[in-house]
């Protein structure tokens, strides 16, 4: 299930994130909003349950989350996404996974793994501003279902065609929240045209 963001704000945004002139401190700040306003989209469906409240002028209703969430942040170059999540959701817990692409298979490889020490929530969303080959995408969805967690969301600020056929292929249920789709993958694996290397442009170490 593949929602693409329409808005005016996600559409400015993502031409200055992908120019090669924009540095690294906007780069990092680009993507913080990017996150914020996909994610926004992609929670626009958690359940509410109503409580009783007391204005300064009478009784009113209001309304708490009713489900619990986690955020998975795909290491290194979803950090950029963390802070979108914690603005929203400040006590939800982080859960850290890190995957480094195999640069002749371009399989995912995994180093670091921080999930199965969490208590399952509700519904868990997969942070990670890229999602080229759906290697990384489709594994951690995978290592989540093997945790209990078959509620699972991705929200991405570029996609690839053939890595949202790779998701939707694996994993038809899955929602996928993106702000573009590009034209395809290139040799090595990069999205065309794309912003380049979302970790590299974040930290400064092209």
């Amino acid at each position: 299930m593949l929602a693409i963001s329409r808005h005016p704000l996600v559409r400015e945004r993502l031409g200055r994130l992908r120019a090669t002139e924009t540095p690294p401190r906007e780069f990092r700040a680009l993507v913080h909003d990017l996150a914020l306003m996909l994610l926004l989209d992609a929670t626009a469906d958690l359940r509410l349950a109503p409580y009783p409240l007391q204005t300064p002028l009478g009784a009113a209703e209001g309304e708490r989350l009713a489900e619990t969430v986690a955020f998975v942040l795909i290491l290194r170059a979803g950090l950029g996404m963390v802070g979108a999540a914690q603005q929203l959701f400040p006590d939800a817990p982080i859960w850290h996974l890190g995957l480094y692409r195999d640069e002749d298979s371009l399989k995912p490889v995994e180093y670091y793994n921080r999930l199965a020490r969490f208590a399952p929530c509700d519904r868990a969303y997969i942070l990670d501003p890229m999602l080229a080959t759906g290697g990384s995408a489709t594994a951690a969805i995978a290592l989540l279902h093997d945790l209990g967690m078959t509620r699972v969301g991705l929200v991405h600020v570029i996609a690839a065609p053939e890595g949202i056929r790779a998701v939707e292929a694996a994993y038809p249920d899955v929602a996928i929240h993106v702000a573009a789709v590009d034209e395809r993958l290139n040799d090595h694996g990069f999205i065309v045209p794309g912003l380049g290397d979302a970790g590299d442009r974040q930290f400064g170490t092209r």
